[in-house]
């Protein structure tokens, strides 16, 4: 059996690189790795690939950044040449990105069969690209993998074939556990023994100024009490410097470039807390321990919310405050982890696979 996996972006490494080393333990699937380039910064994507142990791509489609439109039908385009080429009998899709949706569409216009790590997450936002991605591609989907019950939940409801899906666990949680050892902190100059981690990424924060400018001062504010770390995205960098923000002269928040995983991974164990827009950073939190404030309206991971340690402040910096007041003074809510989070949702992802393959040979022509 001959297995496509299509990734892209920097999340798609963490949940590809278990799952490619679990069905390494079967000889009788072969594997071929295709990037599509959606994130193309060596800082975001090629270091990644260092230290999750993932082999070099055999394919690279070079796609870069372009609009949504633009991305997914160049995506489309140059990954139908790869199909063609390589007939494989499964392709494996991760997340919500647009080679996700890009890949599943080629996929099913030939016939080829699709499998979705991370299927069923909803935030039921349909001004957000990514659920769009999920809608689309859990619908054209053969194997459906879940990370938690309300996946399963909202792919029935959605009319999905209760056969095609599997509640398997978090593949991000697989990483995070075999990777926590050897995290390191980053070679910083004068880090606090505590301090706040922030990421923000998302157009609905960063790409309006009146947003970004709120936070950045909400931030600027909240470092007066504990310094506040934050690796900067390029987008977010870029924005900062387009709209002339600046930090006043006693500020404790720091701007950094984008980190490697292993020295993110080990910023996020020891943080106080952490503010992001990030999906799978609410994840890893939660697995953690961590109090999470997340800076969105609405998240397709509710189970961080009603198990783990996360909380939606949305867009109101006030609610930012107060909730950051909590986890300072101790009555913030304490958080456990969900079900199957502990790190083999890869190899029950492989099994389900290597089955699904026997049973597929054995079919009549």
């Amino acid at each position: 059996m001959l297995i496509l996996h299509v990734v892209g972006a920097r999340p798609n490494f963490m949940k590809a690189a278990p799952v490619m080393a679990a069905l390494a333990a079967y000889e009788t699937i072969r594997q071929v790795l295709v990037h599509t380039g959606q994130h193309y910064d060596a800082n975001m994507s090629q270091v990644f690939f260092q230290q999750l142990g993932l082999p070099r791509p055999d394919v690279d489609l070079e796609v870069g950044s372009a609009s949504h439109a633009v991305q997914t039908a160049e995506i489309m385009r140059r990954f139908e040449t790869v199909v063609l080429e390589q007939r494989p009998d499964l392709v494996l899709v991760y997340g919500d990105i647009n080679s996700t949706v890009a890949a599943s569409l080629v996929c099913s216009k030939m016939g080829i069969a699709i499998g979705h790590v991370e299927a069923g997450l909803r935030s039921f936002d349909r001004m957000m690209p990514e659920e769009i991605n999920r809608l689309l591609t859990d619908q054209m989907a053969d194997l459906l993998f879940t990370p938690s019950a309300d996946g399963d939940a909202n792919l029935m409801r959605e009319g999905i074939a209760s056969e095609k899906i599997h509640l398997v666990g978090n593949v991000m949680i697989d990483t995070l556990v075999r990777l926590l050892a050897a995290a390191r902190l980053p070679d910083l100059e004068h880090l606090d023994e505590r301090y706040v981690l922030v990421t923000l990424h998302r157009p609905s924060n960063v790409d309006e100024p009146g947003m970004l400018k709120r936070i950045i001062r909400t931030l600027d504010d909240l470092s007066a009490e504990l310094q506040i770390i934050f690796p900067v995205h390029p987008r977010t960098r870029q924005r900062i410097h387009d709209y002339g923000l600046t930090l006043t002269e006693t500020s404790r928040l720091r701007l950094l470039d984008p980190l490697g995983y292993l020295e993110f991974l080990a910023l996020q164990r020891q943080a106080a807390a952490i503010i992001t827009d990030s999906g799978g950073i609410q994840e890893e939190s939660t697995f953690l321990g961590v109090p999470c404030l997340t800076v969105r309206e609405n998240t397709e991971r509710p189970v961080t919310i009603e198990v783990g340690s996360n909380v939606l402040v949305g867009r109101d910096m006030q609610r930012l405050k107060t909730e950051m007041a909590h986890i300072l003074n101790g009555t913030f809510k304490s958080g456990g982890v969900p079900p199957l989070w502990e790190g083999k949702a890869s190899e029950r992802i492989a099994s389900i696979i290597y089955n699904w393959g026997a049973v597929d040979s054995q079919s009549p022509v």
